[in-house]
């Protein structure tokens, strides 16, 4: 009876301390399903039906993403500019986007650094600055109306540096319309120009009699500057880095198919197009709209800085966002590993 006694006095100390090694720890069955990072069951894309974001397309038309998400359900949205797209990612109704470089860095300063991460490249140029043809001159812009797709977008910020850098601020009017309703508004006159992505840069020139005033590419070092990237919401990429490794996978399959299959890719994209808009683009515009991108997985987030810069001297900002510590390349260079492809650089926006 004794050594029962002391076997179970034994246990139920032991079972104590246990217990209150656990709340010393602060650790519980809540903690440890927060730590959970299996597979997700569902992965929220956000995307623009714009040849600029050609990969997110082709992967969607292709199957590409479907193939390496397995069990993890795929649901898309379609946006038409970055700020609304920002607002679903900050506001948790989106996992992962496709988006510009300039609302991507909006999204990480809105959120102090919390709330995204980018990780990986899409897009590089693709941005025309097309115009009616009595425009020869920047001055000739003068009491003009000069269009992007929305404010404080990719495009809206490059054009109103331009405009300070001319000393042209508040001698334009500049405002913001959907896509499809600038070209309408140029063909009735309405507008004079555009700052436009591809392939509605392509869409004014063959359609509307517009000529291209500015190929931003000649603005930057090399002609290469991030047009469109991919972001993820930070606590998606702690909780699920697998799923989001699978989708990177799958953007890196689309990349490398567009870039061996010319042809396919672009009738891949244009069948996408035909199903978001109700209209596919004709030969001749989507050949001149790809022939003004480069489809590459690395962000070029050396020039992220500069383009944080530009905010301030574009007035859409007071002070340049701080991007350090935007940049988490780690499962893209693991996937780039894996295919033994080149890794990329983060370009310093890896570390705070």
């Amino acid at each position: 009876m004794r050594t029962r006694l002391l076997v179970a006095t034994t246990v139920a100390l032991s079972l104590l301390a246990s217990a209150c090694s656990r709340a010393d720890s602060g650790s519980s069955e809540s903690d440890t399903a927060a730590q959970d990072t299996s597979p997700a069951t569902e992965l929220r894309l956000g995307y623009f039906p714009n040849v600029t974001h050609a990969p997110a397309l082709i992967g969607l038309e292709k199957g590409l993403y479907e193939k390496e998400l397995g069990g993890t359900k795929l649901t898309k949205q379609e946006f038409n500019a970055g700020p609304n797209e920002v607002s679903a990612l900050l506001g948790g109704s989106l996992d992962i986007g496709f988006i510009g470089s300039g609302p991507a860095i909006n999204a990480y300063a809105k959120s102090n650094g919390e709330a995204v991460r980018l990780i990986s490249g899409v897009t590089s140029g693709g941005a025309q600055l097309v115009t009616s043809a009595d425009v020869n001159s920047p001055e000739d812009l003068v009491g003009k109306t000069v269009v992007t797709p929305q404010l404080g977008n990719t495009q809206d910020v490059a054009l109103k540096k331009w405009l300070a850098g001319k000393g042209l601020t508040d001698k334009v009017q500049v405002t913001n319309m959907e896509n499809a309703q600038t070209l309408d508004a140029f063909k009735g006159g309405q507008v004079q120009a555009a700052w436009l992505p591809e392939p509605w840069s392509s869409r004014l020139v063959l359609e509307a009699g517009a000529k291209v005033f500015l190929d931003e590419k000649e603005l930057w070092p090399d002609g290469q500057f991030p047009t469109t990237v991919v972001i993820v919401r930070t606590e998606f990429l702690k909780e699920h880095p697998q799923t989001v490794k699978a989708f990177l996978k799958g953007l890196v399959a689309s990349i490398d198919y567009a870039n061996a299959n010319k042809a396919d890719a672009q009738t891949a994209v244009n069948t996408q197009l035909k199903a978001l808009t109700g209209k596919e683009l004709k030969p001749e515009t989507i050949e001149r709209a790809w022939s003004n991108i480069t489809l590459t997985f690395d962000p070029i987030a050396g020039e992220f800085k500069q383009l944080a810069e530009d905010q301030v001297t574009a007035g859409i900002a007071e002070k340049a966002p701080d991007v350090a510590g935007f940049a988490d390349l780690t499962e893209l260079n693991a996937v780039l590993k894996e295919a033994g492809k080149p890794e990329v650089d983060a370009g310093g926006l890896d570390k705070k």
